[in-house]
């Protein structure tokens, strides 16, 4: 299995391959996930920090959920209430760290590149859980995994990502994601919240629902972001609702077999309707938060084998 990087900070420096390898060993963790007994020794002996700058309830569980399954050690440490506050600046916390010795650091942070910056500092691999608008690769991933498994491929599939596409790192990574996978995807919201180089991403882009829905595979419904928001980005939520928020009706343009997915945590009645979230038959957004755990699993299996395969050749050399 082919994955040779240091850590896992964005979509962008991942060839295909690179994602076919974890979308692959996350397949097998899905099916560890589903027995009565759900360990594995991939992390037995290692170390697991996770540092959230931001809040996060789902995305700090799954990481936690997947560190324990793979027998690590796992911390967690509460940044708000944390030196930082004190004014202790990044690389002095990586200073902290390293003294520590851990061997897999989670970061979420509300600055994009701090996790890059953290990255160069600290002798561990490192795992973006998310920073700032930059990216959230592990979001993405799960998301092609649930895709991947719902249509039997990821590739040469219309796919339709709508709402707040400027303030989100979700999209961003899927985008790149997508795009390396050879998807046509279309981005459906309002002006205000389509980020102005869109057109470097080489996508179609609608501020009409059913146009943009018209006979795609998959729909990606995104949180409005409003604590990145400081301005009338939307008349209102009703507004918005009317116009771009998915409902039945909406729906029907896409094609009959199409999934709907949702990154959580969601605003009922803002972004989609709740039947439409609870739809069995077409909604996937249980199976995102389970298929969140396994890719997670994967990631870190993947990052631990290159970190001891580095420092048993440092260790060779010396």
């Amino acid at each position: 299995m082919t994955f040779s990087h240091a850590h896992l900070l964005g979509i962008e420096p991942l060839a295909p391959t690179d994602i076919t390898a974890i979308l692959d060993l996350a397949d097998e963790y899905v099916a560890l996930n589903r027995r009565d007994v759900k360990h594995a020794d991939a992390l037995e002996g290692l170390t697991q920090i996770n540092m959230f700058f931001e809040n996060s309830t789902r995305t700090q569980a799954s990481f936690e959920l997947a560190g324990k399954r793979l027998g690590a050690d796992v911390m967690n440490m509460a940044m708000q209430a944390s030196s930082i506050k004190k004014g202790e600046t990044l690389i002095d916390t990586a200073m902290t760290l390293n003294a520590m010795h851990p061997d897999l650091l989670v970061v979420r942070h509300p600055h994009s590149g701090a996790v890059d910056l953290l990255a160069q500092k600290v002798r561990c691999a490192v795992l973006n859980a998310g920073d700032g608008r930059h990216e959230h690769p592990t979001q993405a991933l799960l998301d092609a995994l649930t895709i991947r498994r719902a249509k039997g491929r990821l590739h040469r599939l219309n796919i339709a990502i709508c709402g707040d596409i400027a303030h989100s790192r979700v999209a961003r990574s899927n985008l790149l994601l997508l795009g390396k996978m050879e998807n046509r995807v279309r981005l459906i919201g309002p002006p205000t919240l389509m980020p102005a180089q869109i057109a470097e991403f080489g996508v179609e882009v609608y501020d009409d629902m059913r146009e943009g829905l018209r006979d795609v595979d998959v729909v990606m419904m995104l949180r409005l972001q409003k604590e990145r928001m400081d301005g009338g980005f939307i008349p209102s939520e009703r507004e918005y609702y009317h116009r771009y928020g998915l409902d039945g009706e909406k729906l029907a343009f896409a094609r009959e077999d199409a999934i709907v997915m949702h990154p959580g945590p969601m605003n009922r009645g803002v972004e989609i309707d709740g039947e439409i979230a609870d739809d069995i038959n077409r909604s996937v957004i249980q199976d995102q938060v389970e298929m969140g755990v396994a890719v997670r699993m994967a990631a870190m299996d993947l990052l631990a084998r290159n970190l001891r395969a580095r420092r048993t050749g440092a260790g060779e050399g010396t």
